[in-house]
C-alpha cells in the first residue's frame, strides 16, 4: 500500500482551548427526542453527516458499515409495526424487572409513534464480513467497536446540524434487514429517527455522572 505525508494543520494553544469549549458547550445541549415534527428536512443535510460518519476509523480500514436512510411513509409503518411488535415481546416477557424499573424514569413504553412521525430514519447496518468479487468471504475486523465510532460521529454531526435525533434499538432487529432487503453479511446495529423536535417536545430532567467518577488520570 502506498504512503504519503500526513498534511497536519497544528493549532496555537488558545484556539485548541476554544475549539474544545465550544463542543463541549455544543455536545452538552444534545438530548435524545422521542416527540418529533413531521417537518421535512433538506435530504443534503442528512447525507452530509452520513458522509461524515463514513469517515470513522475501523479497524483495518475495513469500513464494516452500511447506512440505509428512510423517508418513504409506507416503510416507515412497516418499521414502525414490526419494531412495536418486538417491544411488546420486551416489556411484557424480555425484560428483567431491574431493567423495567430503570426504564421508568423515561416514561417508555412499547409504543413508538416517532417511527412514522420523524421525517427521516437512519438504520445503521454492521457487516460482519464482506463479499469479494470473485464470491469468497473476507472477514472483517472490530466490526462492533468500528460501527459504533461510526455512529457516535453520526449523532455528533446530526446535532451539530440542529437536529435531533434518538438511539433506538428494539430486540431482536432481524426484521429491519427483511423489510430493507439487506444482504446477509449485514446485521442491523441501530434505528436512528431524525428531524426536528415537535414543539411541544419534553424530556427527562436526568443528570450525568460527575466528572471524577467518569475520568482517571495517571
Amino acid at each position: 500500500m502506498p504512503f504519503k505525508k500526513l498534511n497536519f494543520s497544528e493549532l496555537d494553544i488558545i484556539e485548541m482551548k476554544k475549539r474544545s469549549k465550544l463542543l463541549l458547550h455544543s455536545l452538552r445541549k444534545r438530548r435524545s427526542v422521542r416527540e418529533f415534527s413531521s417537518r421535512n428536512v433538506p435530504i443534503q443535510v442528512i447525507t452530509d453527516c452520513i458522509k461524515a460518519a463514513a469517515l470513522a476509523p475501523s479497524g483495518a480500514n475495513k469500513q464494516p458499515w452500511h447506512f440505509a436512510l428512510v423517508k418513504d411513509k409506507m416503510v416507515k409503518k412497516q418499521i414502525r409495526i414490526a419494531a412495536e411488535k418486538e417491544e411488546k415481546e420486551f416489556y411484557k416477557h424480555r425484560a428483567s424487572k431491574e431493567w423495567l424499573e430503570d426504564l421508568n424514569q423515561f416514561g417508555t413504553d412499547w409504543n413508538k409513534p416517532f417511527l412514522e412521525k420523524a421525517p427521516y430514519l437512519i438504520i445503521i447496518f454492521s457487516q460482519i464480513f464482506e463479499d469479494t468479487e470473485n464470491g469468497k468471504k473476507r472477514k472483517n475486523y472490530y466490526v462492533s467497536e468500528s460501527v459504533g465510532i461510526a455512529a457516535g460521529f453520526l449523532l455528533s454531526a446530526l446535532h451539530n446540524a440542529g437536529l435531533a435525533t434518538l438511539t433506538h434499538t428494539p430486540s431482536p432487529m432481524n426484521f429491519l434487514s427483511k423489510i430493507l432487503k439487506r444482504p446477509e453479511n449485514e446485521r442491523a446495529f441501530l434505528l436512528i429517527p431524525v428531524g426536528y423536535p415537535a414543539n411541544d417536545a419534553e424530556i427527562p430532567i436526568i443528570t450525568k455522572k460527575p466528572f471524577s467518577e467518569i475520568f482517571t488520570k495517571i
